[in-house]
Formats: C-alpha cells, sequence, structure tokens
C-alpha cells in the first residue's frame, strides 16, 4: 500500500514537473514573441496574438526539449497503473473467495 501511495506521488510529481515545464515554456515564449513585435515597432500588437503564436510553437518544441520529463511521466504512470490493477485484480479474487 505505501509503495502503491509512493508509485502515484512519483508518477504526480513527474506530471506536475512536465506541466510546468510546457506552461513555463509557452510563457516564455509569448514574453519574447511580444518583446519582438514592440522592438520591431508594433506598438498595438496585442499580447493574446504573441500567446497563440507561442503556443503553436510551443506545441512541437515542448515535445523535442523535454522528451525526457514526459517519459519519466509516462513510465511513472504505467508502473502506478499497474499497481493499481494488480491491486484490483487481489480485490475482485478475495471477493470471489479465491
Amino acid at each position: 500500500m505505501a509503495t502503491d501511495r509512493a508509485s502515484w506521488g512519483r508518477a504526480l510529481v513527474d506530471v506536475a514537473m512536465y506541466t510546468a515545464a510546457r506552461l513555463a515554456l509557452v510563457l516564455g515564449l509569448t514574453v519574447v514573441i511580444y518583446g519582438a513585435g514592440r522592438l520591431l515597432g508594433l506598438n498595438d500588437f496585442p499580447p493574446i496574438i504573441a500567446a497563440m503564436l507561442a503556443l503553436i510553437i510551443a506545441l512541437p518544441l515542448g515535445m523535442w526539449l523535454f522528451a525526457p520529463l514526459r517519459r519519466r511521466a509516462a513510465a511513472g504512470l504505467a508502473v502506478a497503473g499497474e499497481q493499481r490493477r494488480q491491486e484490483r485484480d487481489e480485490l475482485q479474487a478475495r471477493l470471489r473467495g479465491e
């Protein structure tokens, strides 16, 4: 039971780190794009356009840059899911009287 909680906790930390890294990438790209627009003399450049461009750029870039984080999060979720399946199978066997 403690191992199950530890694996789920680790998986959640890995997923949170991956999510935070992706969000930070979008935020950083938004600032860079907005700043570049302002430097180019686009004084009425809307920040939402910078955010949308950053999101489009960050989708493939984040998958490439953060591949180790993504793999670690996926592996952690797989381990936690397998432990959950084993516990469920054990519980069903006990309920059947095996």
